[in-house]
């Protein structure tokens, strides 16, 4: 094995799937985490030069560390962890859900958390190694919408200057991807999606592989360790009293009425 390695979470599908695609296009050997995406998985992995699959529930941290551990003892040149999967389920700032929260902050925030410790102290790299963290834009602009969703993903981002700050080496850098609203998600329609996308500064919906490029471009550790790129067409800029989906629907209904 020559080519560099990188580990995807959820790299088989949605955002997941971009990361991967981007870094096997650049050259890289990519290893594609699934839960029950094994058939998408493999798929994708079909398709790429150098790639193959590995699975494991997040909910397992546990088993989520062993992998770690499996991999580091046979990648020879493992670059980059890329923390991509997570849980997107609603409960309301009114009322939080014990399971919803409970299962969010396991799989978007301890599991990233410790497969990055994991990663850096197993993983051998003749290069500068990297974790990245997939956050969200609403760790800067808060709603009170996905409730247990936005604590998790504010403890995933406070990983990345603690992690950051105590690494081992000075080739090791940790750093953070904040999108903003890039695909359908929740229940949105395609023509809800085409509107709420575009509630940013610019005005237009960003891409997947905006998000993609800019892991690719954090991997090769050109940034301050602790660093985190906003991919959101200025969205976290705003000041937004609901998630997009909600502002959406509230200006179709009000354009209807009109």
């Amino acid at each position: 094995m020559t080519r560099p390695a990188v580990l995807v979470t959820g790299g088989a599908t949605r955002i997941g799937g971009a990361i991967t695609r981007a870094f096997a296009a650049a050259g890289w050997h990519v290893v594609i985490h699934y839960r029950s995406s094994a058939a998408e998985a493999d798929a994708l992995a079909a398709t790429l030069p150098s790639a193959e699959t590995v699975g494991f529930d997040l909910l397992d941290d546990e088993a989520a560390l062993e992998a770690i551990r499996r991999l580091a003892n046979r990648l020879a040149d493992w670059r980059c962890l890329v923390n991509s999967a997570s849980v997107f389920h609603y409960d309301a700032v009114t009322a939080l859900d014990p399971a919803t929260y409970a299962e969010a902050m396991q799989v978007n925030a301890l599991a990233p958390a410790r497969m990055s410790q994991a990663f850096l102290a197993h993983a051998a790299s003749a290069g500068v190694r990297a974790v990245i963290q997939i956050t969200d834009m609403k760790i800067a602009n808060t709603n009170p919408d996905f409730f247990s969703y936005t604590m998790s993903k504010h403890a995933l981002a406070s990983t990345i200057g603690m992690l950051a700050k105590g690494a081992r080496s000075p080739k090791d850098r940790v750093y953070g991807i904040a999108p903003g609203a890039i695909l359908a998600s929740h229940d949105q329609s395609e023509d809800e999606t085409e509107l709420s996308h575009r509630m940013n500064l610019l005005g237009r919906k960003t891409g997947a592989d905006e998000v993609a490029g800019a892991t690719l471009f954090l991997a090769g550790g050109t940034l301050r360790s602790g660093e985190t790129l906003f991919v959101d067409s200025g969205q976290h800029l705003l000041d937004q009293p609901r998630d997009v989906i909600w502002l959406a629907r509230e200006l179709a209904a009000a354009e209807r009425n009109a």
